[in-house]
Protein backbone atom coordinates (compact mmCIF):
# COMPACT_ATOMS: atom_id res chain seq x y z
CA UNK A 1 0.00 0.00 0.00
CA UNK A 2 2.58 2.16 0.69
CA UNK A 3 4.92 1.93 -2.80
CA UNK A 4 1.25 3.03 -4.16
CA UNK A 5 0.38 6.03 -2.24
CA UNK A 6 4.81 6.80 -2.95
CA UNK A 7 4.20 6.47 -6.91
CA UNK A 8 0.97 8.57 -6.42
CA UNK A 9 2.37 11.56 -4.81
CA UNK A 10 5.72 11.50 -7.34
CA UNK A 11 3.24 11.22 -9.95
CA UNK A 12 1.49 14.32 -8.61
CA UNK A 13 5.18 15.97 -8.42
CA UNK A 14 5.54 15.04 -12.26
CA UNK A 15 2.81 16.60 -13.27
CA UNK A 16 3.35 19.89 -11.23
CA UNK A 17 7.09 19.68 -12.96
CA UNK A 18 5.77 19.52 -16.37
CA UNK A 19 2.57 22.33 -15.87
CA UNK A 20 5.76 24.74 -14.48
CA UNK A 21 8.25 23.72 -17.56
CA UNK A 22 5.21 24.28 -19.86
CA UNK A 23 4.25 27.68 -18.50
CA UNK A 24 8.30 28.80 -18.63
CA UNK A 25 8.32 30.05 -22.21
CA UNK A 26 4.69 32.41 -21.65
CA UNK A 27 6.10 33.55 -18.42
CA UNK A 28 9.38 34.49 -20.21
CA UNK A 29 7.64 35.67 -23.25
CA UNK A 30 5.59 38.21 -21.68
CA UNK A 31 7.63 39.39 -18.66
CA UNK A 32 11.38 39.17 -20.25
CA UNK A 33 9.22 40.10 -23.85
CA UNK A 34 11.65 37.01 -25.39
CA UNK A 35 11.75 33.32 -25.25
CA UNK A 36 14.57 32.13 -23.50
CA UNK A 37 13.54 28.49 -22.62
CA UNK A 38 13.50 26.71 -25.77
CA UNK A 39 14.33 23.29 -24.13
CA UNK A 40 11.07 23.91 -21.81
CA UNK A 41 8.31 22.09 -24.18
CA UNK A 42 10.68 18.76 -23.92
CA UNK A 43 10.84 18.86 -19.94
CA UNK A 44 7.43 19.37 -20.17
CA UNK A 45 6.97 16.13 -22.16
CA UNK A 46 8.87 14.03 -20.43
CA UNK A 47 7.52 15.09 -16.65
CA UNK A 48 3.98 14.82 -18.38
CA UNK A 49 5.23 11.21 -19.82
CA UNK A 50 6.68 10.46 -15.93
CA UNK A 51 3.93 11.29 -14.18
CA UNK A 52 1.39 9.25 -16.17
CA UNK A 53 3.24 6.32 -16.21
CA UNK A 54 3.95 6.97 -11.79
CA UNK A 55 0.08 7.50 -11.82
CA UNK A 56 -0.56 4.27 -14.05
CA UNK A 57 1.70 1.89 -12.12
CA UNK A 58 0.27 3.22 -8.57
CA UNK A 59 -3.09 2.37 -8.94
CA UNK A 60 -4.27 -0.44 -7.36
CA UNK A 61 -4.05 -4.23 -9.07
CA UNK A 62 -7.06 -6.00 -10.32
CA UNK A 63 -7.18 -9.28 -8.68
CA UNK A 64 -6.58 -12.06 -11.29
CA UNK A 65 -9.67 -14.04 -12.68
CA UNK A 66 -10.54 -17.20 -10.98
CA UNK A 67 -9.31 -19.76 -12.83
CA UNK A 68 -12.10 -23.16 -12.22
CA UNK A 69 -10.00 -25.40 -15.03
CA UNK A 70 -6.99 -24.96 -13.77
CA UNK A 71 -8.64 -26.04 -10.35
CA UNK A 72 -9.21 -29.01 -12.12
CA UNK A 73 -6.26 -29.52 -13.38
CA UNK A 74 -4.26 -29.20 -10.33
CA UNK A 75 -7.05 -31.35 -8.43
CA UNK A 76 -6.29 -34.29 -11.25
CA UNK A 77 -2.69 -33.90 -11.29
CA UNK A 78 -2.60 -34.42 -7.47
CA UNK A 79 -4.80 -37.46 -7.91
CA UNK A 80 -2.77 -38.84 -10.38
CA UNK A 81 0.52 -38.56 -7.75
CA UNK A 82 -1.95 -40.32 -5.49
CA UNK A 83 -2.53 -37.64 -3.15
CA UNK A 84 -6.56 -38.01 -3.26
CA UNK A 85 -7.38 -35.93 -0.24
CA UNK A 86 -5.91 -32.43 -1.54
CA UNK A 87 -7.12 -33.00 -4.82
CA UNK A 88 -10.31 -33.74 -2.71
CA UNK A 89 -9.62 -30.13 -1.09
CA UNK A 90 -8.49 -28.54 -4.30
CA UNK A 91 -12.01 -29.66 -5.91
CA UNK A 92 -14.65 -28.69 -2.43
CA UNK A 93 -12.60 -25.22 -2.70
CA UNK A 94 -13.86 -25.63 -6.38
CA UNK A 95 -17.30 -26.16 -5.64
CA UNK A 96 -17.72 -23.26 -2.93
CA UNK A 97 -16.39 -20.90 -5.61
CA UNK A 98 -18.81 -22.37 -8.42
CA UNK A 99 -21.46 -23.82 -7.29
CA UNK A 100 -22.49 -24.76 -10.65
CA UNK A 101 -19.25 -26.43 -12.06
CA UNK A 102 -20.59 -29.88 -12.41
CA UNK A 103 -17.40 -31.33 -13.46
CA UNK A 104 -15.90 -30.68 -10.12
CA UNK A 105 -18.76 -32.49 -8.70
CA UNK A 106 -17.87 -35.32 -10.97
CA UNK A 107 -14.37 -35.61 -10.35
CA UNK A 108 -14.65 -35.36 -6.68
CA UNK A 109 -17.15 -38.16 -7.03
CA UNK A 110 -14.62 -40.29 -8.79
CA UNK A 111 -11.99 -39.63 -6.14
CA UNK A 112 -14.57 -40.75 -3.73
CA UNK A 113 -15.57 -43.93 -5.29
CA UNK A 114 -12.20 -44.92 -4.48
CA UNK A 115 -12.85 -45.34 -0.42
CA UNK A 116 -16.08 -47.44 0.57
CA UNK A 117 -16.73 -45.55 3.48
CA UNK A 118 -17.41 -42.40 1.27
CA UNK A 119 -19.53 -44.10 -1.73
CA UNK A 120 -22.36 -42.44 -0.11
CA UNK A 121 -20.63 -39.21 -0.71
CA UNK A 122 -19.76 -39.93 -4.28
CA UNK A 123 -23.59 -40.66 -5.00
CA UNK A 124 -24.22 -37.28 -3.36
CA UNK A 125 -21.59 -35.59 -5.95
CA UNK A 126 -22.85 -37.55 -9.24
CA UNK A 127 -26.86 -36.52 -8.03
CA UNK A 128 -25.55 -32.77 -7.75
CA UNK A 129 -23.50 -32.99 -11.43
CA UNK A 130 -26.61 -34.85 -13.28
CA UNK A 131 -28.61 -31.79 -12.20
CA UNK A 132 -26.31 -29.12 -12.94
CA UNK A 133 -25.42 -31.48 -16.23
CA UNK A 134 -28.44 -33.85 -17.23
CA UNK A 135 -27.77 -34.36 -20.76
CA UNK A 136 -24.21 -35.96 -19.86
CA UNK A 137 -24.40 -39.51 -20.09
CA UNK A 138 -21.12 -40.71 -18.76
CA UNK A 139 -22.38 -38.91 -15.53
CA UNK A 140 -25.16 -41.21 -15.35
CA UNK A 141 -22.22 -44.49 -15.96
CA UNK A 142 -20.60 -43.09 -12.43
CA UNK A 143 -23.81 -42.82 -10.66
CA UNK A 144 -24.73 -45.98 -11.94
CA UNK A 145 -21.37 -47.22 -10.52
CA UNK A 146 -21.95 -45.52 -7.27
CA UNK A 147 -25.81 -47.46 -7.15
CA UNK A 148 -23.89 -50.57 -7.98
CA UNK A 149 -21.20 -50.48 -5.02
CA UNK A 150 -23.87 -49.38 -2.64
CA UNK A 151 -26.01 -52.49 -3.66
CA UNK A 152 -29.01 -50.90 -5.65
CA UNK A 153 -28.82 -52.73 -8.42
CA UNK A 154 -31.99 -51.59 -10.05
CA UNK A 155 -30.83 -48.04 -9.77
CA UNK A 156 -27.53 -49.01 -11.34
CA UNK A 157 -29.37 -50.84 -14.31
CA UNK A 158 -31.60 -47.58 -14.43
CA UNK A 159 -28.66 -45.37 -14.61
CA UNK A 160 -27.28 -47.79 -17.18
CA UNK A 161 -30.10 -47.27 -19.38
CA UNK A 162 -30.32 -43.77 -19.25
CA UNK A 163 -26.97 -43.15 -20.49
CA UNK A 164 -27.30 -45.59 -22.93
CA UNK A 165 -30.17 -43.76 -24.29
CA UNK A 166 -28.12 -40.80 -24.01
CA UNK A 167 -25.02 -41.46 -25.59
CA UNK A 168 -27.37 -42.42 -28.81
Amino acid sequence: MKYTAWRRQWAQAAWALALLFASLPVASRVFLGNWEFPEAAELAFLCLAAGAYLEISGRRRLRALRDDAAALDKALSLATEGRIEPAVAILTRAIRLSPRLWQAYQYRGQLRLREPESWGDALADFNEAIRLAPKESHLYRLRSEAYRLLGDDSSAQRDSQTALALSE
